[in-house]
């Protein structure tokens, strides 16, 4: 490892990430007693603007009257460029209670943005003397956000995940799609001719290269990466391939849109029993190598080394995590 140090942040459950509009309130029990790992009120896209600061209302009577439970709570506040935006966080921070964790800012495109969220939490913090320390999460959805992904990842001590926003992506970098977090049958290649004369056409994911960057600037800074929405929720098969694919690049959940998802993003983003079964077998073959003194052993006719055991360990905390929750919740 290098020799400077990440400073992880506080380790949350982040499978299925189930989005709320503030302006239907009606929604909020539902969402409290459902299998979200995470709730996000949504003040921003799902809200239309004459309803907007009504909806705020609406998200301070929740957080004060609402149980939630154990879940990790967030608030997705309307845009930097709006005039909603400061009234939120301070509305919310001064009426809002303690019971909020987290604060989304949608279409970050530089580390100031980060900046001026944090400088109004913190006033508020110092100046309603509470108690729990707020957290940011943003999310990545423009050209600008993403070619500053880096510096935005590193932009405060408050910040706790990256979120990754196709549609708005899509729109920002002028891409001939319509697809909410979908794959689009014109991306793709043409393999060359069989012996038959014929040509397969496979398809590609046109949002790999900026997820990739968004992983990495998350996990360089000890941040947690989501993956955003999946449009079409009557498509569960689409939802598990690209929750599948952004699961194996390292993100820790998926957006849900709609109820539907939460237990497919709950169930994708769960380690697979044979793969926590074999990572165990790798840390106990690893374990055994060590004390023999070799640095590497063969397994299953494969090399596993000092660098396996990391891979391991990733697969078996992240289910022991998911067990702890699983245990506290029928306890």
């Amino acid at each position: 490892m290098s020799f400077t140090s990440i400073q992880a942040a506080p380790s949350r459950l982040n499978r299925s990430q189930l989005f709320v509009p503030c302006s239907s309130p009606h929604f909020f029990a539902k969402a409290a007693q459902g299998p979200a790992d995470v709730i996000s009120l949504d003040l921003e896209d799902a809200v239309a603007p004459d309803d907007k600061v009504d909806a705020r209302a609406k998200a301070v009577k929740a957080l004060n009257e609402e149980d939630f439970g154990d879940k990790t709570l967030s608030l997705r506040i309307n845009g930097l460029d709006t005039h909603y935006c400061y009234r939120d966080v301070v509305d919310i921070m001064e009426q809002g209670g303690e019971r909020l964790d987290l604060i989304m800012i949608p279409k970050v495109g530089t580390a100031s943005d980060i900046y001026a969220i944090d400088m109004l939490v913190t006033q508020i913090e110092t100046a309603t003397c509470r108690k729990k320390k707020l957290g940011l999460e943003v999310i990545i959805e423009s050209a600008m956000g993403l070619a500053n992904v880096n510096e935005i990842a590193a932009a405060s001590p408050r910040l706790e995940a990256l979120h990754f926003g196709a549609a708005d992506f899509a729109a920002s970098m002028g891409m001939r799609t319509t697809n909410i977090g979908g794959p689009n049958p014109d991306y793709g290649i043409l393999l060359d001719p069989d012996e038959n004369g014929q040509r397969d056409f496979h398809w590609q994911d046109l949002w790999h290269t900026p997820m990739m960057q968004m992983i990495a600037a998350a996990r360089a800074n000890g941040l947690r990466p989501v993956d955003g929405p999946f449009g079409d929720y009557s498509d569960p098969d689409g939802y598990r391939a690209q929750a599948r694919r952004s699961a194996i690049l390292g993100c820790e959940g998926k957006w849900a849109i709609h109820p539907s998802q939460v237990a497919l993003g709950n169930e994708l983003y769960t380690p697979p029993a044979d793969d926590v079964k074999q990572a165990k077998r790798i840390l106990k073959e690893m374990k055994a190598s060590q004390k023999a003194g070799a640095g590497a052993v063969s397994l299953d006719g494969k090399l596993i080394d000092a660098a396996s055991i990391k891979q391991a360990n990733v697969i078996v905390d992240k289910a022991r995590e998911i067990a702890r929750r699983e245990k506290a919740k029928k306890a």
